[in-house]
């Protein structure tokens, strides 16, 4: 039996809804996948994308939390098919990464008493990067200008 596309896995109906915010698992994410996930020094970026390995490449002198918002970014490119980092595809696997990494709920809930953005991104465990993107998803979250 062939390798499954990590399309054909993301759009399965029958598997169960992913989690979002603290509870999305990148590494079991990529499992799921069949994606290796490799640290490596990297000059440039913090991940790369290799899709004729069916590899994620980690920056690996990230912080924890830098290497789960940088590898949820790359299974972004690998779930959305990008096969190239052009700035369209960026702007696509952070939006991704965002909406799997940040629970709208707990954003709320969290935004309602951090008292600026430092405190928010830290609670959220994301970048300020990705906490922009999630907030470009959402207009009701336009109050938090600090952030688009």
């Amino acid at each position: 039996m062939g390798r499954q596309s990590p399309m054909e896995n993301w759009s399965n109906p029958s598997r169960k809804p992913r989690e979002r915010g603290h509870a999305y698992d990148p590494y079991a994410h990529a499992e799921e996948l069949g994606l290796a996930v490799i640290f490596r020094p990297l000059r440039v970026s913090h991940e790369r994308w290799l899709p004729s390995a069916h590899t994620i490449v980690i920056q690996e002198s990230l912080r924890s939390v830098h290497r789960r918002n940088a590898l949820a970014h790359g299974i972004a490119h690998c779930v959305l098919g990008h096969e190239d980092d052009r700035p369209k595809h960026e702007v696509q696997a952070d939006r991704f990464a965002a909406s799997n990494l940040i629970d709208l709920d707990e954003f709320r809930a969290i935004a309602r008493w951090a008292p600026d953005l430092e405190h928010l991104v830290a609670e959220l465990g994301v970048t300020k990067r990705l906490a922009r993107a999630f907030v470009a998803q959402h207009a009701d979250l336009a109050q938090h200008a600090d952030l688009a």
